[in-house]
Protein backbone atom coordinates (compact mmCIF):
# COMPACT_ATOMS: atom_id res chain seq x y z
CA UNK A 1 0.00 0.00 0.00
CA UNK A 2 1.20 3.51 -0.95
CA UNK A 3 1.07 6.31 1.87
CA UNK A 4 -2.80 7.25 1.74
CA UNK A 5 -3.75 3.85 2.10
CA UNK A 6 -4.72 2.74 -1.56
CA UNK A 7 -2.94 0.10 -3.08
CA UNK A 8 0.27 1.15 -5.63
CA UNK A 9 -1.27 -1.05 -7.77
CA UNK A 10 -4.68 1.47 -8.37
CA UNK A 11 -1.66 3.78 -10.55
CA UNK A 12 -1.70 3.31 -14.23
CA UNK A 13 1.92 1.64 -15.20
CA UNK A 14 3.11 2.29 -19.03
CA UNK A 15 5.40 -0.05 -20.74
CA UNK A 16 8.79 0.67 -21.71
CA UNK A 17 8.18 1.52 -25.21
CA UNK A 18 5.77 3.64 -23.86
CA UNK A 19 7.50 5.24 -21.94
CA UNK A 20 9.96 5.76 -24.80
CA UNK A 21 7.92 6.98 -27.34
CA UNK A 22 6.37 9.65 -24.52
CA UNK A 23 10.00 10.25 -24.36
CA UNK A 24 10.45 11.34 -27.45
CA UNK A 25 7.05 13.53 -27.58
CA UNK A 26 8.48 15.87 -24.70
CA UNK A 27 11.64 16.25 -26.56
CA UNK A 28 9.28 17.33 -29.25
CA UNK A 29 7.19 19.43 -27.44
CA UNK A 30 10.63 21.22 -26.57
CA UNK A 31 11.43 21.84 -29.52
CA UNK A 32 8.35 24.08 -30.06
CA UNK A 33 9.16 26.36 -27.00
CA UNK A 34 10.94 29.19 -28.01
CA UNK A 35 13.56 31.51 -26.33
CA UNK A 36 11.20 35.43 -26.96
CA UNK A 37 14.42 37.09 -27.58
CA UNK A 38 16.50 34.21 -29.43
CA UNK A 39 14.96 32.83 -32.67
CA UNK A 40 16.17 29.37 -32.03
CA UNK A 41 13.99 26.86 -29.91
CA UNK A 42 15.63 25.99 -26.14
CA UNK A 43 15.87 22.48 -27.40
CA UNK A 44 18.83 23.29 -30.27
CA UNK A 45 19.66 26.34 -28.21
CA UNK A 46 20.62 23.23 -25.54
CA UNK A 47 18.82 23.92 -22.53
CA UNK A 48 17.09 20.85 -22.27
CA UNK A 49 19.59 18.53 -19.91
CA UNK A 50 17.42 15.71 -19.58
CA UNK A 51 14.01 14.15 -19.86
CA UNK A 52 12.85 11.69 -17.64
CA UNK A 53 9.55 9.16 -17.99
CA UNK A 54 8.48 7.10 -15.07
CA UNK A 55 6.55 4.18 -15.39
CA UNK A 56 3.44 5.86 -14.18
CA UNK A 57 3.85 8.57 -17.11
CA UNK A 58 5.51 11.67 -15.02
CA UNK A 59 7.94 13.38 -16.98
CA UNK A 60 10.41 15.28 -15.55
CA UNK A 61 12.50 17.66 -17.62
CA UNK A 62 15.83 18.78 -16.60
CA UNK A 63 16.64 22.14 -17.83
CA UNK A 64 18.83 25.46 -17.72
CA UNK A 65 18.20 29.21 -19.16
CA UNK A 66 20.68 31.08 -20.89
CA UNK A 67 21.49 33.15 -17.60
CA UNK A 68 20.22 33.13 -13.84
CA UNK A 69 18.50 36.89 -14.66
CA UNK A 70 17.13 35.73 -18.18
CA UNK A 71 14.12 37.64 -18.59
CA UNK A 72 11.77 34.47 -19.81
CA UNK A 73 12.67 32.99 -16.60
CA UNK A 74 9.23 32.69 -15.54
CA UNK A 75 7.88 31.59 -19.09
CA UNK A 76 9.93 29.47 -20.71
CA UNK A 77 9.39 26.45 -17.53
CA UNK A 78 6.11 27.24 -17.51
CA UNK A 79 5.94 26.36 -21.57
CA UNK A 80 7.75 23.53 -21.58
CA UNK A 81 5.21 21.98 -18.88
CA UNK A 82 2.02 23.32 -20.18
CA UNK A 83 3.54 21.51 -24.02
CA UNK A 84 4.46 18.13 -22.31
CA UNK A 85 1.05 18.21 -20.46
CA UNK A 86 -0.84 17.76 -23.87
CA UNK A 87 0.86 14.71 -24.68
CA UNK A 88 -1.33 11.35 -24.28
CA UNK A 89 -0.39 9.32 -21.45
CA UNK A 90 1.58 11.98 -19.48
CA UNK A 91 0.30 12.12 -15.85
CA UNK A 92 2.48 14.96 -14.56
CA UNK A 93 5.20 16.93 -15.68
CA UNK A 94 7.84 18.79 -13.13
CA UNK A 95 10.10 20.77 -14.73
CA UNK A 96 13.09 21.51 -12.75
CA UNK A 97 15.38 24.22 -13.80
CA UNK A 98 19.10 23.60 -12.60
CA UNK A 99 22.20 26.00 -12.63
CA UNK A 100 24.90 23.11 -13.15
CA UNK A 101 26.23 22.57 -15.58
CA UNK A 102 25.90 26.47 -16.25
CA UNK A 103 24.75 26.89 -20.04
CA UNK A 104 27.13 28.20 -22.45
CA UNK A 105 26.94 29.01 -26.30
CA UNK A 106 28.97 25.02 -26.81
CA UNK A 107 26.37 23.64 -25.76
CA UNK A 108 23.79 24.74 -28.82
CA UNK A 109 23.06 22.25 -31.79
CA UNK A 110 24.84 22.98 -34.84
CA UNK A 111 22.08 24.07 -36.93
CA UNK A 112 21.82 26.61 -33.46
CA UNK A 113 24.75 28.16 -34.12
CA UNK A 114 24.48 28.39 -37.52
CA UNK A 115 20.90 30.18 -37.44
CA UNK A 116 23.12 32.26 -34.33
CA UNK A 117 25.96 33.23 -36.98
CA UNK A 118 28.38 31.36 -34.64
Amino acid sequence: MNAIGSPEGDRKVISTIEQKLIEGQAVEATRQVYDPEIPVNINDLGLIYDVAVSEHGEVTVTMTLTSPHCPAAQVLPKDVEQRVKLIPGVSTVTVKVVWDPPWNPSMMSEAAKLEMGF
